[in-house]
Parts: structure tokens; sequence; C-alpha cells
């Protein structure tokens, strides 16, 4: 499967997959939006990984309605971040935290993803929908807390079908007045979105950790201070 890494110049915090457009209509990786959302991963310190597609530059098979493509990713997710060159040559003890974003027709492979790995118990750390694939593609529901962004002049695929699959898993859609599909003169801001979105869930991270660790350490004080009052006093020798 071929693919583009590019790493932080800062210790990464994580791995981000970003998803391109319907191959079978000229989609790859070197599409200016899937490029832009790994830009904005790659700007927050995380390593952006942008595969093509089966079938789609070096990458062998046929395209596949997404169910092959998203099995792909999947493999991908699993292999790369521990093997080298590009990964650590053992398995962590604990998985490195995984992102996802996709494009169109890419959104709905991220959103298959994203579930598959919830389902197997390993959350993705964000997931980030743009020009989202709903009507297009069976996208499954996603967390509230992802970030869905869409073109309000998209003729590709219309703001009405998102909204009508955003209702049914009440997650917010960010809308960009005047961008069309491919978010023509509207990349900058399309980053600088995701950007803003991705270090606010980073900061209500640690600001949540922060408050479990303190509330942890209460704990043990409070556990430490009832065993102290419960331990029996050895009584006075007898003199």
């Amino acid at each position: 499967m071929e693919f583009v890494l590019e790493r932080p110049a800062l210790p990464p915090c994580g791995w981000a997959f970003v998803g391109h457009p319907h191959p079978l209509y000229g989609g790859t990786l070197d599409n200016k939006v899937a490029a832009t959302l790994a830009r904005a991963f790659l700007a927050l310190g995380w390593i952006a990984v942008r595969p093509n597609f089966r079938g789609v530059g070096a990458s062998t098979g046929a395209h596949d309605g997404g169910i092959g493509e998203t099995r792909d990713l999947l493999h991908l997710i699993d292999t790369l971040p521990r093997t080298p060159p590009w990964g650590a040559p053992q398995p962590a003890a604990v998985p490195p935290p995984i992102a996802l974003a996709g494009f169109s027709f890419g959104s709905f492979v991220a959103a298959g993803a994203a579930q598959a790995l919830g389902t197997a118990g390993r959350p993705v750390q964000a997931l980030v929908l743009v020009g989202t694939a709903a009507g297009k593609w069976p996208v499954p529901a996603v967390a509230p807390s992802s970030l869905v962004i869409h073109g309000e002049l998209d003729d590709t695929i219309p703001l009405a079908d998102v909204f009508a699959w955003a209702r049914g898993c009440e997650v917010p859609v960010v809308v960009l007045p005047g961008a069309d599909h491919f978010f023509h003169r509207r990349l900058t801001l399309l980053k600088q979105i995701v950007m803003q979105n991705l270090s606010g869930a980073a900061q209500l991270a640690a600001a949540a950790t922060a408050t479990a660790d303190a509330d942890g350490n209460a704990a043990e004080d409070a556990r430490a201070d009832a065993a102290a009052v419960r331990r029996p006093v050895p009584e006075a020798a007898d003199e």
C-alpha cells in the first residue's frame, strides 16, 4: 500500500491517518483537501499518513466500494506504528494515540475505521470528516465529539443530506459559507478550523487527565488518612 508519511520536528503525540476522495473520480493522496488535513495534524505534532487506496498509484488491488479500503486502512493503523523504519520496532505496551480524517469518500472510510476501532476497544482520539459522504455511502454514526465540516454550496454532497445524517448521531456540523465541495479558496480557513478544534480538544483532554489524577491523589490521601485514624495505638507499657 503506497503512502506518504510526514513527521513533526518534535516527538510526535500520535499517528493521524487521512483518507482521500473517490478513486474512480481522480481521488489520490495528493488531493489538496487531504493534504491540508495532513498539514493541520502535522503542525500540531502528529505523524501524518496519507495512503493511496487500493488500485490508486502504487497501491495494489481494485476499488472495493469502501469495504476493502476500510480493511486496508485498519491494517495500516495496526502495523505501521510498530514497523521500522516508520515506527517503533517492537509493539508498545500502550498503542499510540490514533486520529482519523477523511475527505468525501475518504470520510466514509475514516468513519468506518473509527467505528471498528471503537468496537475493538481502541477509540480514536480525534475524528475529522470533511465533505462527509452522507447520502452517497452508508456513513456510520460517529461520536458527537467528532469534527464535521461541510461547504454551504456543496453540489456533490448536499448539505441537507449531511444534516439528516448528523441528526441521527447528534454531531454538530461546521458550515463554511460560500464553500463548494472542494473548498476552493477556503483551504486556509479549513486548516485553521481543524487546528483550533484539535488544539481545544487536546487541552480539554489534558485538563480532564489532570483532574482525574488530582481526584485519584485526593482519594489516596483520604484513604491514607482513614487508615491512620483506624490504626490501633499501642498501649503504654506498665511502669
